[in-house]
């Protein structure tokens, strides 16, 4: 952890084990901590921050409370909203990451003259020297690669990394459950977090509070009309949970928005699923763009198209027009899904990455 006298930090605390081991070992390398839990919507769990209170409370740190609801709104659900009346799967976590956690909460930090913001997520930030005026922060992987968080960091750039502290990032899970019993800190029991915090029951019924049904036709691949779908934004590519139809299972291969058809295939026919290729959209470089020359060469990295898919060999074959780029894997890839992110790596680091259009 980079360590000055007297540094202040503020540690968005949840109240789960990772974000309280993050704020003990801080607390223990002598940085000047301070608790901060982010309330993001209103049905924010009373048990989370009552859990982050008492953890400060253990540490001896200042806590506080800070309600982000109008923002995390505005940029996260609403955005949410947005992509699946697009007919798109958008990664609600990456957005919150950039905008609130390291946006919002890091502005915030550095008016009450904090010099850091650290969160629990399993990544490293790592200092590199260019040269002797230049200095380069990259994002790397943690070191329980199973429990890796860095596939939602890739939209951070480098005035963020700069001010950003992981300090679970060279730790295990157990570990940080072992720390947790040492420090006798109250949440060795609490449950894994929910992939998407903001929806208590499930994702089509929270999306059938806001978007209405546009019942249309369920096509095989083949063209053969076996079934009628009530939206085709309740359903993302690859989905087999929830396509009940004879003569399955069914997975989703396409969405045809021109006919308002979903376009499916048997668990036979798993191929019609894999594609060699993809386009994406608002890329982000975190330490700055690759030259032309590289980008023109075809740049060699290894590519990952959702969380917890095994990071695979590509190459980024074209610079396009509006920012995009188009990528080729080496081997085909099942379910490349329109609107989650596709994050490039370069054996540890994360070099960015962009939303998947195509």
């Amino acid at each position: 952890m980079r360590k000055k006298r007297n540094n202040k930090v503020i540690v968005a605390m949840s109240g789960g084990v990772d974000s309280s081991v993050a704020a003990a070992l801080l607390k223990g390398a002598g940085f000047g901590v301070r608790g901060v839990f982010m309330k993001l919507y209103p049905s924010s769990p009373r048990g989370s921050e009552k859990r982050a209170r008492k953890v400060a409370q253990i540490l001896k740190i200042p806590f506080y409370v800070l309600n982000f609801e109008k923002e995390f709104k505005k940029k996260v659900v609403d955005y949410f909203l947005r992509e699946y009346k697009r007919g798109r799967t958008p990664n609600p976590c990456i957005v919150c990451n950039k905008e609130i956690k390291f946006g919002l909460l890091l502005e915030k930090a550095l008016g009450l003259k904090a010099d850091f913001v650290a969160s629990g997520h399993y990544a490293k930030v790592q200092k590199k020297f260019v040269n002797s005026q230049k200095i380069r922060y990259s994002l790397i992987k943690a070191k329980d690669k199973e429990k890796d968080q860095s596939y939602f960091l890739w939209q951070l750039n480098q005035k963020q990394l700069k001010r950003i502290l992981f300090p679970i990032g060279d730790y295990s899970k157990k570990e940080v459950r072992d720390l947790a019993k040492k420090f006798k800190l109250p949440v060795l029991n609490v449950p894994e977090s929910q992939e998407i915090c903001f929806i208590q029951t499930t994702v089509n019924d929270f999306l059938a509070r806001y978007i209405k049904p546009k019942p249309g036709p369920i096509l095989t691949i083949e063209g053969k009309k076996i079934d009628q779908h009530q939206g085709l934004s309740f359903y993302t590519i690859g989905q087999r949970k929830g396509i009940e139809l004879p003569g399955g299972p069914f997975y989703v291969v396409k969405k045809d928005f021109k006919r308002n058809a979903l376009i499916v295939t048997p668990f036979s026919n798993d191929k019609a699923l894999c594609s060699k290729s993809l386009v994406a959209e608002n890329v982000n470089w975190i330490s700055g763009s690759p030259s032309p020359k590289a980008l023109g060469e075809g740049l060699k990295i290894k590519a990952q198209i959702r969380y917890g898919h095994k990071a695979v060999p590509a190459t980024i074959t074209k610079k396009l027009k509006g920012g995009k780029i188009e990528l080729e894997f080496g081997r085909a890839q099942r379910a490349v899904t329109p609107g989650q992110s596709v994050v490039f790596y370069l054996k540890e680091e994360v070099l960015g990455g962009g939303v998947i259009t195509s």
